[in-house]
């Protein structure tokens, strides 16, 4: 005679049918109904997944395939595509904190075009140049200042990067591979100490506070250039890299002078974020039009045509990443209405996670991501899946965040779609086999 055996086994349901002398015949476990959920949800997005990745690989940007995608799945599913579109203009509009990604944009292009990176570069040089690998150290702390004006990597590794990589490889002083490899490296702190676009969407996404972001980010980002300058020093000996001549200590009060106005910024950002006087998007105002003031009065470097051309590329990288947004707008709004966000939280729920073993699989995830996404497409859209998961373990929102925005910058430089290898790549003609192999250590 066969039996039927169940077993309730805390969150799971097995079934089995047992002989006489009990030995198992077949076993099936009944999922759960967040198991159920998840697989519903993951038939669901499959569709819009698919056709979202067939346009991108045809030549749609992603922020055009999303949005295209989510319409697309709306109207097949007989659902008001409306209130999609509807969400993304009250999303774009009323979002007051989206403000502050074109004026970062702006005050980066201005630095850019003027002489404020070229006083910032011999500043670093007068302090750190004096070292076994003095330039690469000068790679570091330049990087560190400027993070402190732009917020984005990308603005720091085409504007300061080309200068130093010039530098670096003059008279054949560091292989041209490791000039780009270091300078993409250090550019991924830009992100990282405020102020930081990244944070800024990573903000949007998850109501978390701005100033809180910006404060959060500053010690990982002294500790990620204080490890990248002991591991220059280490390389730099390995591999017999030149000591620069010092600069004379009577020389060292003019360069600082010279570089003053340029080194108040980050102390005006900051100061009037955390002292009450501005906001992050006001900041970011103030950053574009200081950076403005002192290259056409101050420095005199920019002429009218410089300003125009700035104005024109940070409004052609505005409009990328508003695109972007818009997408990622639309996008969120099919995935909550599927409700994916609460069901991966019931589901991840079963697990028992504490908010370590979380962190720790985020930041697998997210690594493994950075090899195939850009970092906007991975805070837009795959990080609001997690939030509320990330509330029910019990993991606070910023550190969240931080743990986010890195792993994001980290991707900037891993194969296949690092960004920054890329751009450092196009800048020196190196090899990338040969970037990919130095950026590495």
């Amino acid at each position: 005679m066969y039996r039927l055996g169940i077993d309730l086994g805390g969150t799971k349901i097995e079934c089995a049918i047992l002989e006489p002398n009990g030995r198992v015949l077949a076993r099936q476990r009944v999922p759960t109904e967040a198991e159920k959920g998840v697989t519903h949800i993951l038939g669901n997005i499959k569709e819009i997944i698919d056709k979202v990745t067939s346009w991108v690989t045809t030549g749609f940007s992603i922020g055009i395939a999303m949005f295209c995608g989510s319409i697309l799945y709306l109207a097949l599913g007989n659902k008001d595509i409306s209130i999609a579109t509807e969400t993304m203009l009250q999303g774009l509009y009323h979002k007051y904190t989206l403000l502050a990604i074109p004026l970062f944009i702006l005050a980066a292009d201005i630095m850019n075009i003027g002489s404020i990176a070229d006083r910032l570069l011999r500043f670093s040089e007068a302090l750190v140049g004096r070292f076994r690998g003095g330039l690469g150290h000068v790679n570091v702390v330049s990087s560190l200042i400027f993070s402190g004006m732009s917020g984005s990597a990308i603005a720091d590794a085409v504007g300061m990067g080309k200068i130093i990589i010039h530098m670096m490889t003059k008279n054949g002083k560091y292989p041209i591979s490791y000039a780009a490899a270091i300078t993409a490296a250090t550019a991924t702190i830009g992100p990282i100490i405020p102020p930081s676009i990244p944070m800024v969407m990573y903000a949007l996404v998850s109501d978390a506070s701005i100033g809180y972001l910006f404060a959060a980010g500053i010690l990982p980002g002294l500790l990620m250039a204080f490890c990248m300058g002991v591991t220059n020093a280490i390389v730099a000996r390995r591999r017999g890299f030149p000591v620069e001549p010092p600069t004379p200590i009577r020389e060292l009060p003019k360069i600082t002078w010279n570089a003053f106005p340029a080194l108040m910024l980050p102390v005006i950002l900051l100061g009037g974020i955390y002292g009450g006087v501005m906001t992050p998007t006001e900041a970011a105002a103030v950053a574009a039009f200081y950076a403005l003031v002192i290259s056409i009065f101050l420095y005199r470097s920019v002429s009218f045509k410089d300003f125009f051309g700035a104005l024109t590329k940070s409004s052609k990288s505005t409009a990328a990443i508003g695109m972007l947004i818009a997408g990622a707008l639309a996008f969120n709004y099919v995935l909550t209405r599927e409700d994916v966000p609460d069901t991966v939280a019931l589901w991840l729920s079963q697990f028992d996670l504490t908010p370590k073993t979380f962190l720790f699989f985020v930041i697998i995830l997210m690594t493994g991501l950075g090899c195939v996404l850009e970092a906007g497409p991975i805070l837009l859209v795959i990080v609001p899946i997690f939030v509320p998961a990330a509330l029910a373990v019990g993991v606070d929102i910023i550190h969240l965040g931080i743990v986010v925005v890195v792993n994001a910058m980290i991707g900037l430089i891993t194969p296949p779609v690092g960004m920054l290898l890329f751009i450092v790549a196009n800048i020196t003609k190196a090899k990338m086999a040969d970037i990919i192999r130095d950026v590495i250590p």
